[in-house]
Parts: C-alpha cells; sequence; structure tokens
C-alpha cells in the first residue's frame, strides 16, 4: 500500500454467492440490501455444506445477473478514467492510486498503469482523455523525467511535489517498463527506461547494500510499503530528514529483505532483456549475471527451511520471525525456478505450507498480509493495514506469478471471491478481512487497484462486456 500521506483449497461452496446474494442482485436489490443478507447467506451455506454443496448450489456464479456485472464494470472504467489525473513536475496526466492516495506511487503505479494498459482492447475511447496505454508511459515518465542525478527516483509523484523519504518498491519498474515498451513500440521510450532503471539499480547498490551482503536492506517501515505491519514494530516509518539515504539509529535495521531484494532481482531480469532488444550484448550478460547472483543469495540467506518462510535478517544476523506477505513477493518475480529442483522444492514447500495452507496465507479471501496463524496478526483490523488484511494490491499482483507456477485453478477460486466481494460493496476499496470479505470502513471508494483486480478478474472468469454492450459507454464515462 502506499505509505500515509504525508506534507488446501477451500470448499467449492465457499466460491459461490449464496442464493441470498444471487436473489438480491437478479431483484435490482441495493447495496444496502446485498450487505443484509449475509447472515442468512452464512446460515444458507452451512446447510448447503451439510447437504452436499454440488446438489443443492448447482454453478451459483453463473447465476449473477450479467447487469450486476456490466453496472461494476462500467464503474470501475468510470473510476480509472477519473483517476487520470495531472502532477506537480511533469507535463502530462498520470494514473493516480486513487482514494485518498493524491499520486502515484514508485512500488505500484507503474504496475496499475501497465494492469490498466493491458485492458486496452476493452477500454472505450474518451474524447479529450489518453488511452490506457498513453497512460502508462506517462505514468512511468512521471519517474523518469524526475530521476535525481545521483540515480534516485522519487518514491511518489504527488500532488504536493516529489518526495524521496524511502524507496518503497514492490513490483520492479524495470520490469513493468519493459512490457509497456513492448507494447508501445518506442525505442526512444526503451533506452529512457533502460537508462533510467540501471541508474537505479546503481543507487540501491550504492546505498542499500551497507552491510556489503549484495542483497538490499530496508531502513524504514515504508521501504516496503507495508503501513503498520508487525514485521516493522519499532521501526520508524520513513528516513531521518526524509532523505533515503540515511537509516535510523538504535532501531533493528538496516534488515535484509526478501521482497526488496527480489523487486531488484526482477529488476535485473528485465533490464537484461532490454539491453538484448538495444543491440547491448555485453550489458545483457552483466544484468543476467548480476540478477543470477543476487537470486542465489535470497534462496540461501533469506529462506528459513524450519518455518517454510522468507524473512527478514536484523543486523544482529537473526531472522525476524513474522510471516508477511512478502512471501508472495519473492515468487511474483519467479526467483524459484520450476526447472531447478531445488528451486522447485523450495516454492512447493512454500505454497503447501504458507500461501495455500487455510490456516496462514489461504484464507476465505486471500491473501492476507500476515499469514493468520502468525501470532503477530492485528485483530481487530483497521484501515490501511499490512497487519493482516488481504489487500487489493496482493491481489493485482497475484496475476504476476500464480500461472507461472501452475496454480491458475486456485487463482480462478481466489478472484471469485474478490468479484464476489466487490460485488456486495458496490465500489471500490483498498482492502479486504480475510475471514468475511467484509472492506474496512471508512474507506471514500475510488481505489485504481481495487477497479483494476475486478476488470481483470472478471475478464478471466468471463464477465468482460461484449463490445456491442459497451457502446454507449464513453458518453457515461466522460460524465463521470
Amino acid at each position: 500500500m502506499p505509505a500515509k500521506e504525508r506534507p488446501q483449497k477451500m470448499n467449492p461452496v465457499a466460491a459461490t454467492p449464496g442464493p441470498c446474494l444471487l436473489s438480491a442482485f437478479s431483484m435490482g436489490g441495493s447495496r444496502e440490501r446485498v450487505i443484509g443478507m449475509r447472515i442468512k447467506r452464512r446460515a444458507f451455506l452451512k446447510t448447503a455444506l451439510a447437504a452436499g454443496a454440488a446438489t443443492v448450489i448447482p454453478d451459483a456464479w453463473s447465476q449473477i445477473p450479467d447487469d450486476a456485472w456490466n453496472k461494476t464494470w462500467d464503474a470501475a472504467l468510470a473510476t480509472l478514467a477519473g483517476n487520470v489525473k495531472p502532477v506537480p513536475h511533469f507535463d502530462q496526466p498520470v494514473l493516480y492510486e486513487g482514494s485518498v492516495y493524491r499520486g502515484t506511487w514508485l512500488e505500484c503505479g507503474p504496475h496499475e498503469s501497465l494492469a490498466y494498459a493491458q485492458l486496452g482492447d476493452l477500454v472505450p475511447p474518451i474524447d479529450g482523455k489518453p488511452t490506457p496505454l498513453e497512460v502508462a508511459r506517462n505514468t512511468h515518465r512521471a519517474f523518469f523525467v524526475n530521476q535525481r542525478e545521483d540515480g534516485q527516483l522519487p518514491y511518489n509523484v504527488h500532488v504536493t511535489g516529489l518526495h524521496w523519504g524511502q524507496i518503497q518498491m514492490v513490483v520492479p519498474i524495470a520490469a513493468t517498463a519493459w512490457d509497456v515498451s513492448r507494447m508501445l513500440k518506442d525505442e526512444a521510450f526503451l533506452t529512457e527506461a533502460y537508462n533510467a532503471c540501471g541508474r537505479w539499480d546503481d543507487w540501491l547498490m550504492r546505498y542499500r547494500n551497507t552491510r556489503g551482503t549484495g542483497l538490499v536492506e530496508a531502513f524504514c517501515t515504508w521501504d516496503t510499503g507495508q503501513d503498520n505491519s508487525p514485521r516493522w514494530a519499532g521501526v520508524s516509518n520513513a528516513c531521518p530528514d526524509e532523505d533515503a539515504t540515511k537509516c535510523p539509529k538504535g532501531e533493528s535495521v538496516p534488515r535484509l529483505c526478501p521482497d526488496l531484494s527480489a523487486t531488484v532481482f526482477g529488476g535485473r531480469v528485465a533490464l537484461s532483456a532490454m539491453a538484448t532488444a538495444l543491440g547491448k550484448q555485453a550489458e545483457a550478460q552483466k544484468w543476467t549475471d548480476a540478477a543470477e547472483h543476487i537470486r542465489a543469495l535470497i534462496l540461501k540467506k533469506l529462506w528459513c527451511e524450519e518455518d517454510a518462510s522468507f524473512y527478514d535478517i536484523a543486523p544482529d544476523n537473526t531472522f525476524v520471525r513474522v510471516r508477511s506477505v512478502a512471501n508472495c513477493r519473492v515468487p511474483a518475480e519467479h526467483v524459484m525456478r520450476l526447472d531447478v529442483s531445488h528451486e522447485r522444492k523450495i516454492f512447493n514447500t512454500l505454497w503447501e505450507r504458507q500461501l495455500h495452507n487455510p490456516k496462514a496465507f489461504w484464507a476465505q479471501y486471500p491473501l492476507p498480509s500476515i499469514a493468520m496463524d502468525d501470532p503477530k496478526f492485528v485483530r481487530p483490523i483497521p484501515r490501511n493495514s499490512w497487519g493482516g488484511a488481504s489487500q487489493a494490491l496482493t491481489a493485482l499482483r497475484t496475476l504476476r506469478w500464480m500461472d507461472y507456477y501452475g496454480k491458475a485453478t486456485d487463482l480462478h477460486w481466489m478472484m471469485e471471491r474478490w468479484c464476489e466481494a466487490i460485488l456486495r460493496l458496490g465500489k471500490f476499496d483498498q482492502q479486504v478481512n480475510p475471514d468475511t470479505g467484509e472492506f474496512t470502513q471508512w474507506d471514500p471508494g475510488g481505489y485504481s487497484p481495487c477497479a483494476l483486480v475486478f476488470l481483470h478478474f472478471a475478464k478471466r472468469l468471463g464477465h468482460a462486456p461484449s463490445p456491442r454492450a459497451q457502446e454507449a459507454l464513453p458518453d457515461r464515462l466522460s460524465t463521470a
């Protein structure tokens, strides 16, 4: 999640909305009516489980009226169109995070803009608005053109200006830029991205490798974007003096981090591909070698076989034993290769004991930000919490790794759960309770990651409206 603004598979019946939810949608019921039927739905589910779900609910998802999907689809597109706005220090509109987050963040904005561009064929053109692919280019370039001379990228480009007090990275901007460049077929953009991302990697190794391990270090909570996470208990939110080269004193930092290191690994893989495309073969090999070096370090140093978890390593060289969503971020960059036996074993162990374990991360509404059986899981769930809530950002990022690791069936189930929760709410908020699918309130809505989750998941589930159904959409969006 962007930093707070500063100046075994579950029973199939659980994957389906109960008849109360279906009937409310089919009768055109209000959001309040849908939510109010939750207790009846739970009682129904208990009855269904006792009687045998297959005989009680015949493919309940197919019973949700198309109108419910279409209205939410239109609302998601309107949300994204409304979040394309100008920012200071850049001359083109970018995709905002939305809700209370008034700008674009390095950890997620470039990835979200890529996800928007990937839906381009399903987004009707709007007069006076850039296309989703143009928005993706703009959102990346907002970071590149504001890069400092020393190579640092701003952690956000915000209505209040540029901010530098943490590195806050998750999805590698090099990886998303590489994908956008292939969609654009624009060598100038590719060259700009390659140069900027290479300088960023150099900066990270110069200032975030103070222990000389070759792994990437976190100095503060917001470096990983995990606001209010028990993983970072006792650690400052940002770096002193809003200077990401300064490490707080007297805290359990700098830490060697699996997720930050995986981000650099994924960036180097993309840099190698960019160099190859630009005809720079020697540089491509350099980036491949650097990627393989940090991959080996992540698996050797940051994997705990005993707990089947990736952990930070504190300054005293001990594991920080909090099972966090960092366990999703390592496979997100394909750090473990399926064709290498010991790496495949690590992924399978991580999947079985953590990510697909219903007591840990495979909740009714996956994937919580802290394992549910971890004593550090924060209950009750507050807003903007990486202490347990299942975040829309994490859901969106599953598209980067679950197919790769052969988990398409499980991804399908998860997509159903998230779509059910969003359809039930009727707007696009930040996070859900992993047990109930209830979104944390009060959130004003309009959150780009959640809108993108719905659109991508609905498309994969076969609920994208037909082109004919969208013919009138531009007029509706232009007045949103």
